[in-house]
């Protein structure tokens, strides 16, 4: 059994190796840029702190790290395309011809997705959320938040709406290998909601009006998914209209 998954293994090992040399290509390239990068990550944070309040770092190390997580970060969503590529790459394999031409979709609708989801964190998340949560206190305490750490939050976040955002992707070319329809979403709607608003709470801040602007979004694209099943792969209610 084990020899039959070397090959499986190998493969694996290949589309890992690339899509990490690309990210580590790249994270040099943004490390040259890490201070205007960093300088648009943190126009939100700076749009809503009180007078008198300032970005600070309270490590020695603390922004050399930071240069660090950013040009990484920036790295990944630069090398996007190439990971996506070779996760196909990946699986095309067990494909049939006709689903391995799909490969450009795919790129172009994963990466697409992925930086509208980043997008709509970064300018309707972050700005509602840090508002809230900064301004809560503001009247009894000083906000001097820490770089380091914010950059470490801002990065989770951004992550996790464009994984979110993925889903219509995803359920895209499920469909069109004939594994999901849009009846199999619809029965499984009840529980997507509970890990919806589950995902929503670990990935943002303990507040529920960031919690809502994910799982929002999250619910509108699980509908969605629905739509693109049922339009993509309508075998199921063929099936259902034959055997009346």
């Amino acid at each position: 059994m084990f020899d039959e998954l070397k090959p499986h293994l190998a493969e694996l090992r290949k589309r890992l190796a690339i899509s990490a040399g690309t990210v580590i290509v790249l994270f040099f390239v943004m490390f040259a840029f890490w201070q205007p990068i960093l300088d648009w990550m943190i126009t939100p944070l700076e749009g809503v702190l009180p007078e008198g309040s300032k970005v600070i770092f309270t490590k020695v190390q603390e922004p050399f790290f930071t240069a660090l997580k950013v040009a990484f970060f920036t790295g990944f969503i630069a090398a996007l395309p190439v990971i996506f590529w070779q996760l196909w790459l990946f699986v095309a394999p067990g494909l049939y011809e006709n689903e391995k031409k799909m490969v450009i979709p795919f790129v172009t609708g994963a990466t697409v997705m992925f930086l509208i989801g980043a997008a709509f964190c970064y300018y309707v998340v972050i700005p509602f959320g840090f508002d809230f949560l900064i301004n809560f206190g503001a009247q009894l305490f000083t906000a001097l938040p820490s770089i380091g750490d914010y950059v470490s939050f801002f990065t989770k976040l951004l992550l996790g709406f464009g994984l979110a955002f993925e889903l219509p992707v995803i359920t895209f070319f499920l469909a069109a290998m004939g594994l999901v329809t849009d009846q199999t979403l619809i029965g499984f709607f009840r529980y997507a909601l509970v890990l919806i608003f589950l995902i929503a709470a670990l990935l943002t801040p303990p507040d529920l009006l960031t919690q809502f602007l994910m799982a929002g979004p999250m619910i509108l694209l699980y509908g969605l998914s629905i739509l693109i099943a049922k339009k993509i792969n309508p075998a199921k209610a063929e099936t259902e209209e034959d055997s009346e």
